[in-house]
């Protein structure tokens, strides 16, 4: 089972340097520590960025925060019963 603040820190630590707000989810790939190849890894979870992109549909783009998009991006995993 994957620790949902585990995964807060993770994506924390890789977003934080996206310039926000951020309209789009290509506004983060320069952001990120390995581009859209950057893992997210916890218990059973594992997941890409990219892949993350592809799960979560438009997301509520614009985001104002890291935090905001963090929260909506674990929200989404949890709903869809992959966290």
């Amino acid at each position: 089972m994957a620790d949902k603040e585990e995964l807060r820190e993770q994506m924390t630590e890789a977003f934080e340097n996206a310039d926000y707000p951020i309209n789009s989810p290509m506004d983060l790939v320069p952001a990120l520590p390995n581009g859209p190849g950057t893992k997210f890894e916890s218990g059973d979870f594992s997941m890409t960025a990219m892949e993350l992109n592809t799960k979560l549909g438009g997301g509520d783009f614009p985001y104002e925060s890291v935090d905001a998009f963090v929260d909506d991006v674990l929200e989404n995993l949890e709903s869809q019963d992959l966290i």
